[in-house]
């Protein structure tokens, strides 16, 4: 009997001859028709997906069929492989079926779709390209061509919008380390969004400045505070807005939703005379290269990126500054001063933004103030 032979030994007599013939012929027959219900169960839908792939690895696994079936069966369990977003399984079983049958024009559609789906750019159109050599007139394929230019424009873009976001970044943070400027954890998020600040083409950083009403907790915000201007300019104008009057050629920018006059200052506390900013002096830890550059990608096209090429070289986070507990020490700020003038101080940490505290001297709230009885709220 054939079933006995010891592996990899011939056949002896007619006897066993026939056995072997018989058991290939089951085998074959087995094959085709897993391969049958494998088709039928694909047409019934994705339910059967699952049962359609178990029938063609059984069918192949028969090895009972010449290369061109078996290649067929490869391209069908890639076909639904791709069904069921199994895309690198899609991808394997469609190398297998090309290299058993390089005319197998299915194959090479089904691969250049799995590489598709797996953004292999490359890959997609050697197999839409090779496919299309042997088949000139399939439309199938010259669609997928089609799609594939069209998806690397739009990488190649997207690569584009990665490297120049990835080099303004850089850029910023190498001008503020010749400043020598702090930067700290940001603050207010709530309040300042994915606003940052912005070198220009002269080399001089614009800077979106958050001004908080200490007293209430209110807000102002000024969206463009050029480095080289002074306070006295931008409070000037902010009283302007909150008196009801318009300023036309003026390079500052505000940004507020209820301007004049603030309706929480009943007494009117908050004039243009009365009003003195300050800073906290250096609350926080210096952050590192790294995280600052992280931070200047947020809501960029360079965002996700894995690697932004400043870890390795990059120094831990700074040491922590901070004042005793339960009390706030404020620097007051002369507003003859530039922005610049105030961030290089040494005790000015920038929470990414820089942050300035109104308060009024008429206000009964100035004294605890100054005195660092208050402390912003968590």
């Amino acid at each position: 009997m054939a079933l006995w032979m010891e592996a990899g030994s011939e056949p002896k007599t007619e006897t066993e001859i026939a056995d072997l013939q018989a058991i290939a012929a089951l085998k074959e027959s087995t094959a085709l028709e897993l391969k049958e219900n494998g088709n039928e169960l694909v047409k019934k839908g994705k339910k059967h997906y699952q049962e359609a792939i178990d029938c063609y690895s059984r069918a192949i696994n028969q090895k009972a069929l010449n290369d061109q079936d078996t290649s067929v069966l490869y391209s069908n369990r890639a076909h639904v492989n791709l069904l069921i977003g199994n895309f690198r399984r899609a991808l394997t079983d469609s190398q297998h079926a090309i290299k058993l049958s390089p005319a197998n024009i299915k194959a090479y559609y089904r691969a250049t779709k799995a590489c598709l789906s797996l953004n292999l750019l490359s890959e997609a159109k050697s197999y839409c390209e090779s496919g299309i050599e042997k088949d000139p007139s399939n439309e199938e394929l010259k669609k997928l061509a089609k799609q594939i230019d069209l998806k690397k424009m739009e990488q190649e873009h997207h690569e584009a919008q990665v490297s120049k976001a990835l080099a303004e970044a850089k850029e910023l943070v190498s001008a503020i380390e010749d400043r020598r400027l702090k930067l700290g954890n940001a603050m207010h998020r709530e309040l300042t969004g994915l606003r940052k600040p912005v070198l220009d083409k002269s080399g001089i950083i614009h800077w979106p400045v958050l001004l908080l009403y200490a007293e209430v907790m209110s807000s102002d915000f000024i969206e463009d505070f050029c480095e080289t201007d002074m306070f006295s300019a931008h409070l000037d104008i902010i009283s302007i807005y909150r008196f009801g009057f318009i300023l036309y050629e003026s390079k500052c920018l505000l940004v507020h939703q209820s301007c004049p006059p603030l309706p929480w200052d009943e007494k009117n506390h908050y004039s243009r005379e009365a009003i003195e900013l300050y800073y906290e002096a250096g609350s926080g830890i210096c952050l590192s290269k790294t995280k600052i550059l992280r931070y200047l990608l947020e809501g960029t096209a360079a965002a996700n990126v894995e690697s932004i090429g400043e870890e390795e070289k990059d120094a831990a986070d700074g040491y922590p500054h901070g004042n005793s507990a339960g009390s706030s020490k404020w620097v007051k700020v002369n507003e003859k001063r530039t922005l610049h003038d105030v961030l290089k101080e040494r005790n000015f940490i920038i929470p990414m933004i820089p942050v300035f505290y109104v308060v009024s001297k008429r206000s009964a709230f100035y004294k605890d103030f100054i005195t660092g009885k208050w402390t912003p709220p968590v």
